[in-house]
């Protein structure tokens, strides 16, 4: 039977109080959540894993199978998937494990050296359960290799774009196209940097005669947050999953997903902050990720206008890439996806709008810009340290208040 308990000791009240169950895992914080396999009712992502194995595995089986078989299996994605297992089947050769503990058979290995196509579905049985086992520990993640963040390399700071917010050197309309059909990323790499756009921006007045909101600076904060967590999230490589990209783009950004007009950089901070400590993404890093990511902003900043038309422009593609795949049927619910069409639509309309709106600032806006957003960190880091330092003393006087008692 579920234990309840009332959030209000007081009796004199006329309301119904809320009823409150307790977590069934710890039985130490109330429950947020209900497992949908089994209504378990848990408090955090830790209980939720150890509540039920079963539960847990199936679920990481079900969604790891779905996303595989999702994935776009170019020539790149392979590539980075073979040096994966190359380097997984090298590490286990090192600590001579015996043949019977080996992750992979010798069948499947073969395959994989000889550069053969490899699915979920060709595994055998126990090469699937250890291999999820493996996801779910965080083994295999510790063989990627971390993603160097374009904005932070030396060549982010010698951008240069023409007058029209254009490459200097401009492609042929045959090597447009083949960069058009291949990812960003990897079409730059000699670069580094996101391609800018092969077309002229054109001017504001030319897209709307209205005059631009003196707010598109803290959106502009709220976009480049929302693209910094994406790729961070996506370890740089956004297109293995140009849905769930987009998606995370308008989860975060209240100006992309909810149609937000946040009006302070402090209020646009806080909002992306609040979704990054959120339960969908605390595991990420929490509010330690955060605070770097708006040290990732302050940085884009004083990079000035190229880095952000090219940054604005790689978002674009994001977006746009995930509407071709919605389109293309792929994750197809059509009550839920029809939806999301919409809000990618809009969001691609606001990226290109701010695009030619940073193109057409000053030079000196962003320095102003990057200053506020250095500020606005500290408040937030000094906010932090007061809740818990507050949150510290009330715990101790809660012992001390106990241990009184005690004694008498």
């Amino acid at each position: 039977m579920e234990e309840e308990i009332r959030t209000s000791v007081d009796s004199s009240s006329s309301v119904n109080l809320p009823l409150r169950t307790i977590c069934h895992v710890c039985h130490k914080q109330f429950s947020q959540y209900t497992c949908p396999r089994c209504n378990s009712r848990y408090c955090s992502l830790q209980c939720y894993k150890s509540h039920s194995n079963r539960c847990t595995e199936s679920f990481m089986r079900e969604n790891v199978v779905e996303e595989l078989r999702q994935l776009r299996t170019d020539d790149s994605t392979k590539r980075k998937t073979l040096d994966i297992l190359k380097r997984f089947h090298s590490e286990e050769e090192m600590e001579d494990l015996d043949e019977d503990d080996s992750t992979l058979s010798e069948e499947t290995i073969e395959k994989v050296l000889a550069g053969g196509q490899l699915s979920f579905d060709d595994l055998s049985a126990e090469e699937k359960k250890r291999f999820l086992r493996a996801m779910a520990s965080g083994e295999l993640s510790k063989m990627i290799e971390p993603w160097e963040a374009w904005w932070t390399k030396p060549s982010a700071r010698t951008i240069s774009l023409s007058k029209e917010g254009t490459p200097l050197v401009q492609l042929h309309a045959e090597q447009q196209s083949t960069i058009s059909l291949t990812s960003g990323v990897e079409a730059n790499q000699s670069s580094e940097i996101p391609r800018a756009p092969d077309t002229p921006l054109p001017l504001l007045s030319k897209l709307s005669s209205a005059k631009p909101s003196p707010l598109l600076a803290v959106h502009l904060v709220d976009i480049i947050y929302s693209y910094c967590f994406t790729l961070r999230l996506y370890n740089g490589d956004w297109q293995s999953d140009a849905i769930g990209s987009a998606l995370v783009v308008l989860s975060v950004s209240s100006v992309l997903g909810q149609s937000g007009q946040p009006e302070t950089v402090l209020e646009a901070l806080s909002s992306c902050l609040e979704q990054t400590c959120s339960p969908a993404y605390r595991h990420v890093g929490g509010l330690q990720l955060g605070l770097s990511l708006i040290d990732d902003v302050a940085i884009l900043l004083s990079l000035g206008d190229p880095a952000l038309v090219c940054l604005l422009c790689d978002l674009q593609r994001l977006i746009q890439a995930g509407e071709r795949d919605l389109k293309s049927g792929k994750r197809r619910k059509k009550s839920r996806w029809s939806d999301i069409g919409t809000k990618l639509k809009h969001a691609d309309r606001k990226i290109f709008f701010i695009m030619c709106w940073v193109h057409e600032q000053p030079s000196e806006a962003w320095s102003t810009l990057e200053n506020i957003v250095k500020m606005e960190k500290s408040s937030i880091m000094e906010f932090e340290h007061h809740k818990m330092s507050t949150k510290m003393d009330s715990k101790a006087k809660s012992s001390d208040k106990v241990l009184i008692e005690e004694i008498k």
